[in-house]
């Protein structure tokens, strides 16, 4: 493995310490009056769904590398990135019922936000074992699942202005009041440093990968001579 570089070093240093200074912020922000203690998982969920979002984008531009100008270095950031959509879409999937189970009284509605968001994670699911299992066209498969994928995320955005929902609508960010703006802000930039470090990481995976698969080439060219 290559050495690690200085700004990924420096990246991982500042994702060490917002996720040891975050949660103490959002300790100490106010108490939702109607909620209570549980709103703060709002601090968790919403950077959680941005970051699934993220990575479907992510996944979805390094598909388009790969199918229209056969970029290697594109199917590998759109395979690195398809696992922490997945992660993060997990992740998303499980804080938003805990929030909704003390919102709505129920754990999970067939709400239009709440469907869409879960069609994307089934997508990227559906997408990790196409890679696996879908035979010699796998990669190809899987990178128009990736196109597919991406295509949802405007419409889970939209989801809540267009249909009748009981989803919060996306005006919630921009109306938090003070105490709440800067645990959130914080929150949602130590995650997004953090995608960025797993992103980093998992590429780095691919690569020893890629480098590994062409010595044992080298060796059976060899071997053949």
């Amino acid at each position: 493995m290559s050495r690690l570089r200085p700004w990924y070093l420096a990246l991982a240093a500042l994702a060490i310490v917002g996720l040891g200074l975050v949660p103490q912020l959002i300790l100490g922000a106010p108490i939702e009056s109607t909620m209570g203690f549980v709103q703060k998982i709002f601090y968790y969920h919403v950077p959680s769904a941005w970051l699934c979002f993220l990575g479907a984008f992510v996944t979805a531009g390094g598909s388009i590398a790969y199918l229209f100008m056969g970029s290697e270095r594109g199917d590998r950031v759109a395979a690195s990135a398809a696992e922490l959509t997945v992660l993060f879409g997990s992740c998303m999937l499980v804080t938003g019922p805990l929030w909704g189970r003390k919102a709505w009284g129920a754990w999970w509605q067939w709400d239009v936000r709440l469907t869409t968001a879960l069609l994307l994670w089934m997508i990227f699911v559906a997408y990790l074992f196409a890679r696996k299992y879908g035979g010699p066209g796998a990669r190809k498969l899987a990178a128009g699942l990736a196109l597919f994928g991406a295509a949802d995320v405007p419409l889970i955005y939209i989801s809540v202005s267009i249909w009748r929902t009981i989803h919060p609508k996306t005006s919630v960010v921009p109306s938090l009041i003070p105490g709440m703006r800067g645990p959130f802000w914080a929150s949602l930039a130590t995650f997004t440093v953090l995608f960025f470090v797993l992103l980093e990481a998992r590429l780095q995976l691919e690569r020893s990968r890629a480098r590994l698969d062409e010595l044992h080439l080298a060796a059976e060219d060899h071997l053949d001579e």
